[in-house]
């Protein structure tokens, strides 16, 4: 057996929730190793649905021990406020089965402050962010001035972090005309939330290298998808953490030998929430069904999701640059309708045609997608168990998907339902 990554093969909302909750009943670990409370999982077990941003998605099953690797950044209240939420839907989250990590790095107040001040002074040229803080946060620890979990348990060393991170961030919202932060309330909030957070703080890395040598069995959850990652996404609109499977040994603290199968969820059809490039957007009728018949909001914003294409070129690349083993194909079922289906073969831009996406963001605004067209099958796959109960034509789909991406489909979901998944190639067995 190995253990298994999860991550996105596109900009996000690819569901993953499902998947990792589907593989999570096969794993003893669940360890989230970056991002932050903007990432969204939603997950459907029997008639609960449970909408989960920091927590792992393990925290819903009682025998599974969950991990917030230091990759990831941490809200202290905004993880407080969900483990009260999925307390209330019946999940009891301890520091038995709940772990953060020592040297994860917090976000505070003043990093959604920052974030929502640049954005409205970006105006027109928006990047997108949900405006919680992220980036901000993220550019804090790498510029080696950041509030860590660890610091909670010192008011001193708090106090005169505090001192240092303020010169910086009090000049920049005065520069954007917004309020200063005030060290007295900030401090004072940090110390009455400290010993609600430190129960769960550990030496994760070390609890880690235990499960392995006890053979026990670790899924690394990542959020965002690689279209969105800080170096290899469609930058600057793209998130400010790396998103590919080679963080997961970064943000949980383990070595590259550790991460085995490496599975990109992928929808069957394209979303992006935000701004940004996306060549196979569709501004018509079929982009709005799209969006109406695959539910298309984004979990933490509630915003509407722009609706695409099957963008392979697009995918390939992340299949690439993700070193991904085989990818869980989503949303089959949202395509049922469609008597035509697209899927995007190549770009072309002014007069060259690319078979991957360009790094300036110029090429990648004027990229137009060059279709092929397939037949659609116009009967249901919902609830679809097997290759067998599912329409010839929507298995030629698969196929082709899998030719172009250059990558296997190891599981098929055919609905939100967890049992609705067609196991193709079990991760954890590769």
């Amino acid at each position: 057996m190995t253990n298994v990554v999860v991550i996105g093969s596109q900009w996000g909302d690819e569901g993953k929730g499902k998947i990792v909750d589907w593989l999570s009943e096969r794993a003893d670990v669940v360890v989230r190793f970056q991002g932050g409370h903007n990432a969204g999982h939603t997950l459907v077990i029997g008639n609960e649905v449970y909408k989960l941003s920091l927590l792992p998605s393990g925290v819903v099953r009682p025998d599974k021990i969950s991990v917030i690797g230091n990759g990831v950044v941490v809200d202290p209240w905004a993880l407080l406020e969900e483990i009260e939420r999925v307390a209330g839907q019946g999940v009891k989250i301890t520091p038995d089965n709940l772990k953060v990590a020592e040297n994860a790095t917090l976000i505070l107040p003043l990093h959604s402050s920052l974030d929502r001040a640049r954005e409205a002074a970006r105006g027109a040229g928006k990047i997108g962010t949900t405006g919680r803080g992220i980036g901000p946060a993220y550019e804090d620890r790498t510029a080696r001035r950041a509030i860590r979990v660890c610091d909670l348990a010192d008011k001193d060393v708090l106090s005169a972090k505090l001192d240092e991170l303020l010169i910086h961030h009090n000049a920049l919202l005065r520069g954007f005309g917004e309020p200063e932060i005030d060290k007295t309330e900030l401090l004072a909030a940090l110390v009455e939330v400290a010993p609600k957070i430190l129960p769960f703080v550990s030496t994760t890395w070390r609890y880690l290298d235990e499960f392995k040598r006890a053979g026990k069995r670790v899924l690394f959850e990542g959020a965002q998808g690689i279209m969105l990652d800080v170096d290899h996404g469609t930058y600057p609109f793209v998130t400010s953490s790396n998103t590919v499977a080679g963080q997961a040994a970064t943000g949980a603290g383990v070595g590259p030998r550790a991460l085995g199968y490496v599975l990109g969820i992928t929808k069957a059809y394209t979303t992006r929430v935000g701004s940004g490039p996306f060549p196979t957007e569709l501004d018509d009728e079929v982009g709005q069904r799209l969006g109406e018949i695959g539910h298309e909001f984004g979990v933490v914003t509630g915003r509407p999701r722009r609706c695409g294409w099957f963008d392979a070129v697009l995918v390939r690349q992340a299949v690439k640059v993700g070193g991904m083993d085989g990818i869980a194909l989503t949303k089959l079922d949202v395509l049922d309708a469609f008597d035509e289906l697209k899927i995007c073969t190549g770009y072309r831009i002014g007069d060259r045609e690319l078979d991957y996406m360009p790094a300036l963001s110029a090429d990648q605004a004027a990229a137009t997608p060059i279709y092929e067209t397939m037949e659609g099958w116009e009967q249901s796959t919902r609830g679809a168990r097997s290759w067998a109960e599912l329409p010839a034509t929507a298995i030629k789909y698969i196929r082709r998907i899998e030719e172009l991406i250059e990558a296997p489909v190891a599981l098929l979901s055919t609905s939100p339902e967890r049992e609705d998944t067609i196991t193709v190639h079990d991760p954890f067995a590769a």
